[in-house]
């Protein structure tokens, strides 16, 4: 009865994020009760692997008491603390000088935030203001990859080049550009990473030059890109798209809100290339979603323009009440130990390399088209026809169909509406899980072979 009474109050209640609204009404909430390693349990009591870790989040998995002792701890001792007015709190001192240690290039200075969507209007606005204080007013235009994905704030969303995103919210805005994705299974030049790395850089040029150099002030793209189906660079992009950067005189910005905290391996995908961005944002896994936090990280470069420009005794005019807050920055200390000293960074690697090999078995599958992976981050794109790449149609509900088939076979991923398959188990998996992810993800597959053409 419990169970029916949370259903209907979410159904009443609870708006959505990312959810066909009255779909969600007439089939009801999955609701969640409580989780521990890689597994998660449901209020009827069926036991879940969750091959997602939540929302690309939960990257140490579910149930570490040393998280939730740094918490409760913290919320005893100091539950709140501004970081406006000159105010702080150690964890977050401490915090803040942690992540510009374990940062690339000269990314000295963490401006906290609530999550990644605000992380990224945040490096939006600090963009405006390095350029206004370089007396450059006009260059203010962004760059962004097409099937990148950069949160769904206001600002964000039009820089996130998802249609779901745009369509009836008034995005892109006119100084929102996207130019084509690093996307070797479907790319115009091939799977031949050379020529798409130099299709990137010629795109990227172009692109500058249809708007004007003096206009552009930054390029912005996810390490590996996520909610646009987890597109794997091929190796050397990024490189030459930094270098690109450099010389035409805009801002190379990386968003690590899912790639960061081991998802691909090091505790940043910028380290695949020794990439130095001049601005990067992170969420997600430097909490491991056991509370909310992200942080935009600046370089000192840019740093230094924006403090001399703001006048003396003057506030610089952005801020958010949590940013800072003592207790998601005493989390996020804890996770980081784990990360670091608990072995976990380690088993994400280790396991990786496995579920890298294991995943290589599924390009067997009559419905799988391309599988793409970094770590523990892949993504599965199903096709009804692996001669012509066709994809499902959308009549053919494949992405309800997954999800639901997943469900029943013990197994939580995310089913994209284009028929792809995400894949983000939490570092702490093992290799036999990943065996019971591989056995419950083939089941579920099977379940849909009547799609093919």
């Amino acid at each position: 009865m419990l169970s029916n009474s949370l259903i209907e109050k979410d159904r009443a209640h609870f708006f959505h994020p990312v959810a066909p609204l009255r779909l969600h009404e007439r089939r009801g909430a999955t609701v969640l009760q409580s989780g521990k390693g890689s597994m998660l349990t449901d209020v009827s009591g069926k036991t879940l692997l969750d091959g997602f870790s939540g929302l690309w989040c939960v990257n140490t998995g579910y149930g570490h008491e040393s998280i939730v002792e740094a918490a409760t701890e913290q919320l005893r001792r100091l539950p709140y603390a501004t970081g406006y007015f000159h105010f702080a709190s150690e964890p977050a001192i401490e915090l803040a000088a942690e992540l510009a240690e374990l940062a690339p290039g000269d990314l000295d200075h963490v401006f906290f935030t609530l999550g990644g969507s605000d992380a990224v209007d945040t490096v939006i606005r600090m963009v405006h203001y390095y350029n206004n204080a370089r007396g450059l007013p006009d260059k203010k235009q962004f760059i962004g990859l097409e099937r990148g994905y950069h949160g769904s704030s206001s600002n964000g969303a039009g820089l996130t080049a998802l249609p779901v995103f745009h369509d009836g919210f008034d995005l892109p805005r006119n100084w929102q550009h996207h130019i084509a994705s690093p996307y070797p299974y479907r790319h115009e030049a091939g799977p031949d990473g050379q020529a798409i790395i130099e299709a990137g850089v010629a795109a990227l040029r172009a692109k500058v030059a249809e708007i004007g150099a003096e206009k552009i002030a930054a390029f912005i793209a996810e390490p590996v890109q996520g909610s646009g189906g987890v597109i794997v660079p091929p190796e050397g992009y990024f490189v030459a798209m930094q270098a690109a950067c450099r010389e035409l005189g805009i801002l190379f910005i990386i968003d690590e809100v899912i790639t960061g905290f081991g998802r691909t391996g090091p505790m940043f995908a910028c380290e695949h290339e020794g990439l130095t961005p001049d601005l990067m944002t992170i969420a997600k896994g430097l909490t491991a979603g056991y509370v909310p936090m992200g942080a935009a990280l600046v370089s000192d470069a840019v740093y230094q323009v924006i403090a001399d420009a703001v006048p003396d005794g003057t506030p610089f005019g952005h801020g958010f009440t949590y940013s800072g807050h003592p207790v998601s920055a005493a989390v996020a200390r804890a996770v980081l130990k784990l990360y670091r000293e608990g072995g976990l960074l380690e088993n994400g690697k280790k396991v990786g390399a496995y579920f890298g090999g294991r995943l290589g078995e599924l390009k067997a599958h009559p419905l799988v088209g391309d599988v793409r992976s970094k770590g523990l981050l892949a993504g599965i794109e199903l096709v009804t026809d692996k001669e012509t790449k066709a994809k499902p149609r959308p009549d053919q509900n494949v992405s309800a169909r997954l999800a639901e088939a997943g469900y029943r076979h013990g197994l939580i991923f995310r089913a994209f509406t284009d028929g792809t398959i995400g894949l983000a188990p939490p570092l702490c998996i093992t290799e036999t899980e990943v065996d019971m992810l591989m056995d419950r993800l083939m089941a579920s597959l099977d379940e849909l072979m009547d799609i093919r053409e």
